[in-house]
C-alpha cells in the first residue's frame, strides 16, 4: 500500500454527497458523464460511487463552465494532459531502466 492517493481514487462516494461538497446539481454531475468528462463506477443495484479524485475534477470542470469553456473543449484538454501524463511516464521507465542498466541494477527481490 505504498500508493499515498490511493484513497483519492476509491470510488466511495454516492452522488448525493458529491452534490454537497460540489454545489452541482445530480443534473450537471450526469451531464458530465455524459460527456465523458467524469467516469463513476457502478454499484450492482446502478448506483453511481464517485472518488475524491473525482470530487476535485468537478470543481474543476464546473469552474472552467463557469468561465464559459465548452465541455468539448474541457475533454479536448484532458486527452491532451492524459497523452502528456503517459508519455512522462514512459520517459520516466526509460531512465530509470538506463540508470538501472549503467548501475547493474535488476528488478526483483534483493539479493542481500
Amino acid at each position: 500500500m505504498g500508493n499515498e492517493s490511493s484513497y483519492k481514487d476509491k470510488k466511495v462516494i454516492t452522488i448525493g454527497i458529491v452534490r454537497e461538497l460540489t454545489g452541482l446539481s445530480e443534473r450537471q454531475i450526469r451531464y458530465y458523464e455524459e460527456r465523458k468528462l467524469i467516469f463513476p463506477e457502478r454499484t450492482a443495484g446502478g448506483s453511481r460511487k464517485y472518488s475524491f479524485a473525482d470530487v476535485e475534477l468537478l470543481v474543476e470542470i464546473a469552474n472552467k463552465i463557469e468561465d464559459g469553456v465548452q465541455t468539448h473543449e474541457i475533454r479536448k484538454e484532458m486527452l491532451k494532459a492524459q497523452k502528456k501524463q503517459n508519455q512522462e511516464e514512459i520517459r520516466r521507465k526509460m531512465i530509470q531502466g538506463q540508470l538501472n542498466a549503467q548501475f547493474g541494477i535488476r528488478k526483483g527481490p534483493a539479493s542481500h
